[in-house]
């Protein structure tokens, strides 16, 4: 791989990829710069408060997301072949950390959740750097579940739920939803037989129900949902104070940086509730900007998936959509109030190292497949401009006769 294309936003390549994916790329560049922007703003009264420095939150999510852009270009630079194949040892290895974290002692706990574990000095979320794993590997079960013995299938579907057992226990009940949601709807996209989808789904429910009948926490936060003014100064707070910052935003918003909730009102509001933050300084018209902005990327990911060559590849697409705009819709809904208050990040928007490069990963793997898709009709723009020039000649030629 030449070295230029380690520098993100040099890549004179480019001109050769189809619409789709040029498209696609300068998409996830504005998301994740606008996400840095809005970070900046809610990050900077709490670090300042609790550390002296009101960019430290900025310029440690500046580093990540420098870390992400060069493995976003290395995996579009990177057949999709290559990143199927190698699938299953990354899958295995982050389940390996998922359950070390298990082990007292070995991961690293906050606000009650062990969610965490440091290599070296740098801590990582296996959780989070897991998904682009599980939407390769699930697109090749799934994507080939006719090709596959009764043994094959059993073994991955096994591996697949020990990774959502293993997170469930951390306790990480939103992660292990979604990462479900997400396989789910892609073996669903894969045409596998309702009964088993019926099957799965209902297990899933019920293993929820479980969850929620003996964590208390999860069930406080169900019930404070359904009626978050009934305890606004305890389990209904966090939701409480995000609606208070969303109505506050008003149509047109108080302005980039106004926010009042984030001065030490809103809890969280530079990871789980930084919607909050975006809609209060940039109102209703920023909001419903960006849910566009959302339709506009999950429209573009799903022609993507049509147009891809085979089903495996149609999968990849499937599963990077719902990994990064469902997500995305499922924290906006709970910052709303339309969903029960969960712990999901909001994709390139959120602080944290392990999502901003998962995200920009998966991200990655959707430009892979709009290039590969179109490889056979793409024409790059200097050829165009060859053509036009050869055709204008050919029509002025007759007339110089």
């Amino acid at each position: 791989m030449n070295l230029r294309y380690l520098v993100p936003l040099y890549d004179p390549s480019v001109s050769e990829w189809s619409w789709e994916a040029r498209l696609l790329r300068w998409l996830t560049f504005f998301w994740l710069l606008v996400g840095l922007l809005v970070l900046f703003s809610a990050s900077y009264p709490s670090a300042y408060a609790e550390l002296g420095d009101g960019t430290y939150y900025f310029k440690r999510q500046i580093l990540w997301a420098m870390v992400g852009l060069v493995g976003f270009n290395i995996i579009v630079h990177t057949p999709l072949r290559f990143w199927l194949s190698i699938a299953r040892w990354g899958l295995l290895a982050l389940l390996g950390l998922l359950l070390v974290i298990l082990v007292p002692g070995l991961g690293t706990t906050v606000n009650g959740a062990t969610r965490w574990i440091a290599i070296g000095i740098v801590p990582i979320q296996p959780s989070e750097l897991i998904k682009p794993f599980l939407i390769l590997q699930g697109s090749i079960v799934f994507g080939r579940w006719n090709r596959l013995s009764l043994k094959e299938r059993l073994t991955w579907l096994g591996v697949m739920t020990l990774v959502l057992a293993s997170i469930l226990l951390q306790p990480n009940l939103s992660t292990t939803a979604m990462c479900g949601m997400m396989l789910w709807l892609m073996a669903m996209a894969a045409g596998l037989p309702y009964r088993l989808l019926g099957g799965t789904a209902f297990a899933g429910v019920m293993l929820a129900v479980l969850s929620l009948s003996v964590k208390e926490y999860q069930r406080r936060r169900v019930m404070s949902f359904l009626n978050p003014w009934a305890m606004p100064d305890r389990d209904g707070y966090q939701l409480v104070q995000s609606l208070i910052a969303i109505g506050s935003g008003g149509f047109w918003g108080s302005g980039f940086g106004m926010s009042q909730q984030k001065l030490s009102y809103l809890p969280i509001q530079y990871s789980d509730f930084i919607f909050s933050v975006y809609a209060e300084e940039f109102g209703f018209l920023g909001s419903f900007l960006l849910l566009v902005f959302l339709l506009i990327y999950g429209t573009l990911a799903l022609r993507v998936a049509l147009k891809a060559p085979n089903i495996v590849y149609q999968l990849v697409a499937v599963g990077v959509m719902v990994a990064l705009v469902g997500q995305s819709l499922i924290n906006i809904g709970v910052a709303t109030g339309v969903l029960p208050t969960t712990g999901l990040p909001l994709p390139l928007f959120s602080y944290g190292g392990s999502s901003t490069i998962a995200s920009l990963a998966s991200a990655g793997l959707l430009v892979c497949v709009a290039r590969e898709g179109n490889a056979a009709s793409v024409v790059s723009l200097s050829q165009q401009r060859q053509k036009r020039q050869k055709r204008s000649k050919s029509i002025r030629s007759p007339l110089k006769r």
